[in-house]
């Protein structure tokens, strides 16, 4: 089981930037895939972004595609989403999520927006966006 902590989330305006962190330990953590989710409240939690073991591959709900990027640092068992021009809408808790299956060799963009594909959670940050 691993054991996620997210960070860097805050109160900004809209257009301004943050970069939320999720550190993990308890796994070998460069052989699992890691998502980005997000809930606003009385909303359901949606997919944001995800990322490969190796880094290459990502992807992102069409919401956020070109203003966030995910990034890995697996020698510091570290994810990062740079989010840019945020917007109001932007506004939500942000979870990280370990996949489930380790050593995935099939990586889609169905199978990584699911909640259920992911076995492990963080805590989550919360991110605000004001107008």
């Amino acid at each position: 089981q691993a054991q996620l902590v997210e960070s860097g989330g805050g109160l900004v305006q809209a257009g301004d930037s943050l970069r939320l962190s999720c550190a993990a330990s308890g796994r070998i953590f460069s052989t699992y895939a890691v998502g980005w989710f997000r809930q606003a409240p009385r909303l359901e939690r949606e997919f944001v972004s995800a990322i490969s073991r190796s880094g290459n591959t990502t992807y992102y709900a069409d919401s956020v595609k070109g203003r966030f990027t995910i990034s890995r640092d697996n020698a510091k068992n570290v994810v990062w989403l740079h989010m840019n021009n945020l917007k109001p809408e932007d506004t939500a808790v942000y979870y990280c999520a370990v996949d489930r299956k380790e050593l995935r060799t099939y990586f889609s963009r169905s199978i990584m927006s699911r909640p259920e594909t992911y076995a492990d959670w963080g805590q989550g940050t919360q991110v605000t966006v004001s107008s």
